[in-house]
């Protein structure tokens, strides 16, 4: 008999998985918010000039929305430029937020949408479940196959010169998500890499996570695993292959289903200081230290490794050890393949920053308490070092 813990499971209400989706903007709008009037789209000045932003904006005037830009998202995105945008919106009475980029515009069209419809600061959201009041509607649709931040209550900002903070509250969920590879073609083959590998890392955090694992967030992180895991390679080698790129995009939010409700730990509690300090990307962030987190955590979780390793190495066979060391060498070898960065050293990490490093990642605690095995201080430096 299998027996589990009680779990509370909450996602977006709307999604559509499309391609060609983007172009439905205006008529979706119309369709979800028929009140609405003014649209803000919020994405980079990178996602703008690619010209992929035209047909969404046609689509949404054609719908008689009034459209405004804010493409001032930097990656990593500070406080600074969430207020900017905010203040912008309340002067244009906006009264529709669109995230269309990747997941730093996405947390910051969530958090536009909740500080223009209220007066409560910034400063008093951070932290699990500090939002009040209410948001705008939000439409979020991700450029990239990596974050999950469409279906995430997660918004994550950049409060000091390297330090980041988490907006974790219900009110982040969209109201519709739109999944359309046509949107991604134009991604570098590093940038699908490191975004894909990212998917795959929460999906896994997400099977192994200590305190809220539950059968709905396993069903989707294993069949987002599937999907990243059979569509990564292929979508890196051919940038236009629209079929690989839609499954990358399904597999990414599949993904950020699962780890919003079963949270996860100790690769992103070690890969944040790498991005703060250094502003290596997010996702080759955790590419860097997942091996190396895997294994120290293969004493406490290598049963739930093992299942895994039956998606991502198939052929492993052995003891439950012997096949959770599959999936970490299996994961160690789509990075190579995929052309990223594998050691801390080639993105200007010496053995001199490791002490900083760990001081920081001991500081994520809301990350580290979701990690099947304890964690101290001197278990992150030496996993640091082993990744330099």
């Amino acid at each position: 008999m299998n027996t589990f813990n009680p779990f509370g499971f909450s996602t977006v209400p709307h999604i559509l998985c499309e391609l060609g989706a983007a172009k439905q903007l205006g008529a979706l709008a119309a369709q979800h918010f028929p009140g609405a009037r003014h649209a803000l789209i919020v994405t980079d000045a990178g996602f703008l000039k690619t010209g992929l932003v035209d047909a969404p904006i046609a689509g949404l005037r054609a719908a008689n929305l009034e459209v405004s830009i804010f493409s001032d998202v930097v990656a990593d995105p500070p406080e600074a430029i969430v207020l900017q945008a905010a203040a912008d919106a309340r002067k244009n009475n906006i009264d529709l937020v669109i995230g269309l980029g990747g997941g730093s515009s996405m947390d910051v069209a969530k958090l536009i949408a909740v500080l223009t419809a209220g007066d409560q600061p910034l400063g008093t959201m951070y932290g699990i479940g500090n939002v009040k009041g209410g948001r705008l509607p939000l439409m979020q649709v991700p450029t990239t196959a990596g974050t999950g931040s469409e279906v995430t209550p997660i918004s994550i900002v950049t409060t000091g010169a390297t330090t980041k903070m988490g907006v974790v509250s219900p009110h982040l969920y969209a109201d519709l998500a739109i999944l359309d590879a046509e949107l991604t073609v134009g991604l570098p083959p590093k940038v699908t890499a490191a975004t894909g590998i990212d998917a795959m890392v929460h999906a896994i955090e997400a099977y192994t996570t200590r305190l809220k694992k539950n059968p709905l967030s396993d069903m989707l992180a294993r069949q987002a695993l599937t999907l990243l895991a059979n569509n990564l390679i292929p979508a890196c080698e051919d940038g236009k292959n629209l079929e690989a790129r839609q499954a990358m995009l399904l597999g990414a939010m599949l993904a950020g289903q699962a780890f919003s409700n079963a949270p996860v730990a100790a690769v992103h509690a070690l890969a944040y200081p790498i991005g703060g300090i250094f502003h290596v990307p997010h996702g080759l962030s955790n590419a860097l230290v997942l091996p190396h987190v895997l294994r120290f955590n293969v004493s406490h979780a290598a049963a739930h490794y093992a299942e895994l390793a039956e998606i991502v190495a198939p052929k492993a066979q052995g003891s439950i050890e012997a096949r959770s060391h599959a999936l970490i060498e299996m994961m160690t070898q789509i990075a190579a393949r995929v052309g990223i960065e594998t050691r801390l050293r080639q993105v200007g990490i010496a053995e001199s920053d490791l002490d900083r490093l760990a001081d920081d990642a001991m500081l994520q605690t809301r990350l580290l308490t979701n990690n099947p095995r304890e964690l101290s201080r001197d278990d992150a430096r030496a996993i640091y070092a082993a990744a330099l």
